[in-house]
């Protein structure tokens, strides 16, 4: 069932065309496309053989895959038991597509980029609510959820965005559930850890301009408020088994990393979690085995040694991990299934937890923090924080103003003109729209809270490179 969709119109539609069609929109979708020039960890990355945000993506579409078959292979007979019998191939295109857009709603320079945009709201929102709004709200809890919205800009809560309101994709309700990972409206507050639901809480899932769609989604598929799809817990462990070593190879291929030193460095770090010299479970080898195997490989190799490395090991790794993610859906199949699995798949007391976390480890302390990296960071903050200085203009006139501007009428603020000539046309029409569709009631606090969000969608669509371009464009650089 897709949005729009009537109740019982869609029961003869077979299962896989559906998510085949899901595919064709995603795969072909300008949001897929952008990802080619989106940070993975190496903002501005000229080096093709470096990860951007799509290679990394298609990695952990490859790994969501495997962890599919790998569960089919698990279960058996056993899969008709829980109403898997038969759907294989469906559930195999509904979770590469989720692996293939966990990211697209991550903004130019990564993860250092969402605070950037976050914390210029934090600083300039209630300012520019008291501009835009001077009279005494009629409501004040929706007034203070909206700014408590708009100053958490999150990755996959505008990945649902992009899906629902900007793309128009007009998905399954099945596909789009799949990228809800985190459960809580951007407005409410990070939970206490280790209170109930802290870790489906700890991030915001979605924005109060998708709350609608959300409750929409749950009640077609059933699903409880505050509950996951079971094919966010496979995407989420494809992620993590993807990018824990993926961020490491990077660093050796950019020179921050050696292998001859990486080695031991790992078995150190995982030797701080767990006995090195246990078998890995699925594996015939110890952790230290897996990366000494890993090194003879490098050292007899005469061309490509650090592939050679990274190969070894990545074969070696991956299969126990899998397979212990396949395991755990279905020794947690209850709560995977109701969605109130409070962890990740991986994250347990395991050995394959410990492989996980020594790379996540090794690549905070030693690649995160690296000079070249905190440098980009910094340019890509200033980047950010510049472009949303000479937007934020546009946040201080009055909604009659602005909406003359997008429409040409304004024959005043010449500059500002010049800067809404700039929006995409397609942000300028789902603005529009979203105000169209306001009630009358608190109708200018909701076109403010749209025109942030205009913004937002604006530079968070950027590529990293089209945000550099136009920073020195506006900045006569």
């Amino acid at each position: 069932m897709r949005p729009g969709d009537q109740a019982g119109g869609a029961a003869d539609v077979d299962l896989l065309y559906a998510f085949e069609s899901d595919r064709g929109r995603i795969i072909n979708s300008a949001a897929i496309r952008r990802l080619q020039q989106r940070t993975q960890v190496f903002p501005l990355e000229r080096n093709a053989a470096v990860r951007s945000r799509l290679t990394h993506s298609m990695e952990v579409q490859q790994t969501g895959r495997f962890i599919v078959r790998t569960l089919y292979a698990q279960l058996g007979d056993r899969a008709a038991d829980y109403g898997l019998d038969g759907l294989q191939s469906a559930l195999e295109s509904l979770v590469e597509m989720t692996c293939l857009m966990h990211d697209i709603g991550n903004p130019p320079f990564g993860h250092f980029g969402e605070f950037a945009i976050g914390e210029w709201f934090e600083r300039a929102l209630d300012g520019l609510f008291a501009v835009a709004l001077p009279q005494p709200p009629d409501n004040d809890e929706l007034h203070a959820q909206m700014r408590a919205d708009l100053r958490n800009f999150e990755g996959n809560a505008q990945a649902v965005r992009l899906v629902v309101n900007l793309q128009r994709l007009r998905l399954t309700y099945t596909q789009t559930a799949g990228l809800l990972k985190y459960l809580r409206p951007a407005y409410q507050p990070t939970p206490d850890k280790g209170s109930a639901n802290a870790y489906l809480n700890k991030k915001p899932g979605f924005y109060l301009s998708e709350e609608g769609f959300v409750a929409g989604l749950q009640q077609a598929l059933g699903q409880c408020p505050g509950t996951r799809h079971p094919v966010a817990y496979i995407m989420e462990a494809a992620d993590d088994i993807s990018y824990c070593l993926a961020d490491i190879e990077d660093s050796v291929e950019k020179g921050i990393l050696g292998v001859a030193e990486l080695a031991p460095l790992l078995i150190d770090t995982f030797a701080g979690m767990q006995s090195p010299d246990v078998q890995i479970p699925g594996s015939r080898h110890s952790f230290r085995g897996l990366v000494n195997q890993a090194l003879e490989s490098y050292q007899q190799e005469e061309i490509n040694k650090a592939g050679e490395f990274f190969v070894k090991l990545r074969v070696g790794m991956i299969h126990p991990l899998v397979q212990h993610a396949a395991r755990q859906f279905i020794d947690n199949i209850e709560a995977v299934y109701s969605g109130t699995l409070d962890r990740a798949l991986i994250e347990d007391d395991s050995l394959p937890h410990a492989i996980v976390q020594t790379f996540k480890d090794v690549a905070m302390a030693r690649v995160f923090c690296h000079r070249e990296v905190e440098t980009l960071q910094l340019q890509g903050y200033r980047i950010l924080q510049g472009l949303l200085d000479n937007y934020g203009a546009l946040l201080r006139v009055d909604a009659q103003t602005f909406l003359d501007l997008t429409e040409g009428n304004c024959r005043r603020e010449a500059h500002l003109q010049m800067l809404v000539r700039r929006l995409p046309s397609q942000l300028l029409k789902a603005y529009r729209q979203a105000v169209r569709e306001c009630g009358e009631a608190d109708r200018a606090a909701w076109e403010f809270y749209h025109r942030c969000r205009l913004l937002q969608d604006f530079i968070s669509g950027m590529t990293d490179q089209h945000a550099q371009d136009e920073y020195r464009t506006l900045s006569a650089l």
